[in-house]
């Protein structure tokens, strides 16, 4: 087995919350505070899982999975994540955007030989 892979998630019906970001010039704790949440959110009820990936130019995209949309809303609510959030935007983001979305479907591929 890789010692990365797609977040292994149940059979659809779930929701996937896609967050892209551009980063600000230097570190600032991003990277400290980035895994809080991380280990924060996984500790919610709904949590199902994460996959994320960032660019030597800034851009990130991290795509979280929730069970239904009032897990979101729970984690949306959470006291240390709104205050991470406006850390955020006062001195790690450039821009991001916030997508939420259904997931209907889901498939995927994994090499025999990688298994």
């Amino acid at each position: 087995m890789p010692d990365i892979a797609p977040a292994s998630l149940p059979a659809p019906p779930y929701y996937a919350v896609v967050f892209t970001s551009v980063r600000t010039a230097g570190e600032n704790g991003y990277g400290d505070r980035a895994e809080r949440m991380l280990e924060l959110a996984a500790g919610q009820p709904g949590f199902l899982g994460v996959d994320s990936a960032r660019s030597a130019d800034g851009l990130g995209i991290t795509v979280s999975y929730w069970k239904d949309e009032e897990s979101i809303a729970a984690w949306r609510s959470h006291a240390e994540h709104a205050l991470t959030r406006t850390h955020g935007r006062e001195h790690w983001y450039a821009s991001f955007s916030v997508h939420v979305a259904k997931v209907e479907r889901a498939y995927g591929f994994l090499r025999p030989e990688d298994l």
